[in-house]
């Protein structure tokens, strides 16, 4: 008997079939069958699995001799599945590498639990991908395995089979099968679900879920099919008739019922224009009919239409539609109207100012889009005031931010008329990112580019290899990078990568990272200084965890159990926290934060004193880990999603084989390597020394100085670099503690 049973429905699906087919046979886990239905496909489909069952014995083909749909085929393949799980394989998508072994060993984890959860991923035909939004749900804060009333917000996960192995002789028991029409998968999940005693979850994206640019998803065809969907909500609410347990379901279910009626009815593309009212008075029947005892309607807009469908009121509830979509659009055109005024006279004052002479003595500032004073463009501002005092030094920032600027900072609100005059008129601009499309290079102006980053993940021009990754114009980036004169760099890694990303005319400065010349020349009443200001107590160790982006998530996804990790590192452990509000959401970590337990440093202005507090740096692919080598104190690399992560974003070396230190890929080996004191072991220590020598040769505490001189003094002699091996030593916390209590 196999672990996996594959069942896998096909039909017209001859040019998706192979990648679905050879995702599955080149899993790591080899223990699995393949139940492939060819559902009277009238194209090359069912040759093609002959083609593949001849040549694997683990594939097993059933050819119907006439075409059922999908969840009567499903149902054809589950009668042959002899595998221990069932997982439903539709036959355009495909399997993560190493999703089935990481399936089997979740599984070997929690007990056998009836059902394990998995995320997925959507890929769309530019290659654009986009993990599940709701992949927060995954990350659930109670024990390992569980029923759905523990974690009842599973119901808000897209209700559909192929994110979820089954335990076959719970489908048994349960009476499981998939009913004809479209939505079949409503009663079959929402019914096993319920159903189930034992859940478990896998964060894990272990499916790739195609969005065909065109055909072969019901959500795009316009049909009378759609009335389908009150048969599936009609099996759902017999299946609570009829088994006893479980009418606390009855309230939640009622409610993503109405809400998948209102979807449809809204939806444009679903059902014909003559079949709306018929549509709506089915289901105001259906809601009037299923209505449970004591249903509170939802607030707000959502409420309103939940009371027009109960009423049947379709006139009222067009209406409605109509005037909303109305009102939206007069808003969206008098704000456009507005703005556009706005632009046309700033447009006229800035190109007026292109035409008066540069300021030579006035350089305009930005960091991270106009958002903050830091980063580089920063510390070469407070090194040009000590050296050339003469040169007026003004900040470009957003008007939400100004509140943040720093006492004593000059600066001007992006797009006001101060704005656009200065950097019209200066000599020199300075950013860490681009300029807008809208600022012009005028000759005799002189761009420098810090950049913000040691490069891990591909950048510029590279990211056309990993279109998931973007979905920018490459042919506008590149005319923004013509207006740059100098591009900073900390190492020749960086040179090499930014001249072949960046392919245009501008100086490569290999200075160092200015930013860290903080870190370099920090001295032991530096660190204390920095863990006195977080409210570190003496002899407390704190990690610094500072995960990065990802370009598959379109919202922040935690990955780390915060109040577990305190709770099993001890009393003298903090926690800083440079992630998302989304961690506070859990009483426990209030309570910890109310002790200093787990410090949220999300919001803190200066990364650097955020570093020098720190005992150790844990992160995944954030360029943080290039910074913080400069110190010299162990990195552990937390990398749960290496795989997703390097094959869409695409890395320019293998993190795995030369990381800056400790490698955990899961929590509980980050947790045995925090607790055993192994992320500072002499062989981790050995992996920093060589990550420190490639990514921190340039920076010896001078970076700002050569940047100065360089750009703004014109002196074209370099600064000699300190040999790596005589720069100083940076205290460690405990070393600055020691310090303290020698003086």
């Amino acid at each position: 008997m196999p672990t996996f049973s594959l069942v896998i429905p096909v039909y017209k699906v001859q040019g998706y079939l192979p990648e679905c087919l050879d995702s599955v046979l080149g899993q790591d886990c080899t223990d699995f069958e393949i139940i492939a239905v060819d559902d009277c496909s009238p194209d090359g489909s069912g040759a093609l699995l002959d083609e593949y069952a001849e040549r694997d014995p683990r594939i097993h083909v059933i050819h119907l001799m006439e075409n059922v749909g999908l969840g009567r085929a499903r149902n054809a393949g589950l009668e042959k599945a002899r595998g221990a799980y069932v997982l439903f394989l539709d036959s355009d998508d495909t399997l993560a590498d190493g999703a089935l072994s990481a399936m089997a060993d979740r599984i070997g984890a929690t007990g056998r639990p009836d059902i394990l959860v998995y995320d997925y991923a959507r890929t769309y035909w530019d290659g654009n991908m986009r993990r599940n939004q709701r992949a927060d749900l995954l990350r659930y804060e109670g024990s390992d395995v569980f029923s759905l009333a523990e974690h009842p917000e599973l119901l808000d996960l897209l209700q559909i089979v192929w994110n979820k192995a089954y335990r076959r002789d719970f489908v048994t028991r349960a009476d499981l099968v998939f009913p004809p029409g479209y939505y079949e998968d409503a009663p079959w999940t929402f019914c096993s679900m319920i159903t189930a005693e034992r859940i478990a979850l896998l964060d894990r994206v272990c499916l790739y879920y195609r969005q065909r640019r065109e055909g072969g998803n019901i959500l795009k065809t316009v049909s009378r099919k759609h009335f389908d969907v009150f048969d599936q909500y009609g099996r759902v609410f017999d299946y609570l008739d009829t088994h006893e347990g479980l009418d606390q379901w009855r309230g939640p279910l009622f409610r993503k019922m109405v809400d998948h009626y209102l979807t449809i009815l809204e939806r444009a593309g679903r059902l014909p224009q003559n079949a709306r009212a018929e549509f709506f008075h089915r289901a105001s029947a259906d809601y009037r009919a299923k209505l449970p005892k004591g249903f509170v309607r939802p607030p707000g807009n959502d409420g309103r239409k939940y009371a027009l469908l109960e009423r049947g009121a379709f006139t009222a509830f067009m209406g409605a539609t109509r005037a909303a979509k109305l009102r939206d659009g007069v808003r969206r055109r008098a704000r456009s109207a507005v703005n556009q005024s706005k632009r046309r006279a700033m447009g006229l004052i800035y190109r007026s100012q292109l035409r008066a002479p540069l300021d030579e003595n006035l350089a305009v500032f930005s960091a991270y889009w106009n958002r903050s004073v830091t980063c580089n463009p920063a510390a070469i501002d407070a090194e040009l005031a000590r050296r050339a005092p003469h040169i007026r030094r003004v900040w470009a920032v957003r008007p939400d931010a100004v509140d943040e600027v720093p006492a004593g900072v000059d600066f001007v609100r992006v797009g006001s008329r101060e704005y656009w005059t200065a950097v019209a008129r200066a000599k020199y601009l300075v950013n860490n990112v681009n300029f807008a499309d809208s600022v012009v290079k005028r000759e005799g102006q002189v761009h420098v580019q810090t950049h913000h980053g040691t490069p891990l993940k591909t950048m510029g021009l590279d990211q056309r290899r990993y279109p998931a990754s973007t979905n920018m114009s490459f042919g506008k980036l590149l005319k923004r990078c013509d207006r740059w004169d100098y591009s900073i760099t900390s190492n020749r890694h960086t040179s090499v990568v930014w001249e072949r990303a960046y392919p245009c005319s501008y100086e490569t400065l290999e200075s160092g990272y200015p930013r860290n010349d903080a870190l370099v020349n920090a001295g032991a009443e530096d660190v204390r200084r920095a863990r006195a200001a977080l409210g570190l107590a003496d002899g407390t160790k704190a990690f610094l965890y500072m995960p990065t982006h990802r370009e598959y998530q379109p919202a922040f996804v935690p990955s780390l159990d915060l109040a577990r990790f305190a709770e099993e590192l001890g009393p003298d452990v903090a926690l800083l926290v440079r992630g998302h509000y989304f961690y506070g959401n859990s009483p426990h970590v209030d309570e910890l934060r109310r002790t200093g337990r787990v410090i949220d440093v999300t919001a803190h202005p200066r990364v650097e004193e955020l570093y020098l507090a720190a005992d150790a740096l844990i992160t995944d692919y954030s360029s943080a880990m290039f910074d913080y080598a400069v110190l010299d104190r162990p990195i552990i690399s937390y990398v749960p999603d290496w795989e997703t992560y390097s094959v869409v974003r695409g890395t320019y070396f293998d993190l795995l084989k030369e990381p800056p230190g400790a490698v955990a890929a899961t929590q509980e080996e980050l947790l045995a390597l925090l607790a055993s004191g192994a992320y500072d072991s002499p062989e981790a220590a050995g992996h920093r020394d060589v990550f420190r020598r490639r990514f921190c040769e340039f920076d010896d505490g001078h970076a700002a100085e050569r940047v100065v001189r360089r750009v703004f003094l014109g002196e074209e002699q370099p600064l000699p670099f300190v040999p790596f091996d005589e720069r100083r030593a940076v205290p460690t916390p405990a070393g600055a503690i020691e310090d303290d209590a020698r003086t």
